[in-house]
């Protein structure tokens, strides 16, 4: 049986991710693989363009984690206070959830954050630590501040 080799452009559960170089079957490749978009036939033009590419992701990559950890030093240098209601025992009226959180550091330090990367649960007055998932390696825990 006749192999050959393809780069993948989607990932294949079970062959790769995209981006990897793979060596299947002649058959498998050209009437699933290629015929669903997921990959191209390996040359060494394409193998090169692949390789130009991930150099590319890689340095973008690298300047975000830069970009992510200043705003990291930044983030917890400072606490974030948040007024909210409180009944008449101190407690809340509900809790702080990460939408509040996200609408709050854009209106004091300009940052828009999407709500999906902060991790938050806050149902007392107090300081409490938020986690937020800047970069896939970068991980800011601000003070968030409840006041009634």
């Amino acid at each position: 049986m006749a192999k050959i080799q393809v780069i993948l452009t989607q990932d294949v559960a079970g062959q790769g991710r995209k981006g990897d170089l793979i060596s299947v079957s002649d058959g498998y490749a050209k009437n699933f693989i290629l015929k669903n978009n997921k990959g191209i036939i390996a040359t060494p033009e394409e193998l090169k363009r692949i390789e130009n590419q991930k150099k590319k992701d890689e340095k973008r990559n690298e300047e975000e984690k830069k970009k992510s950890i200043a705003l990291k030093e930044r983030l917890e240098k400072e606490k974030l206070v948040i007024e909210v209601k409180v009944g008449e025992n101190g407690k809340l009226f509900g809790a702080i959830t990460n939408k509040e959180v996200a609408s709050e550091l854009e209106k004091v330090f300009g940052i828009k954050i999407d709500r999906k990367k902060i991790e938050c649960s806050i149902k007392a007055l107090g300081e409490h630590k938020v986690t937020i998932k800047l970069h896939p390696e970068v991980k800011a825990e601000i003070t968030v501040v409840t006041k009634g």
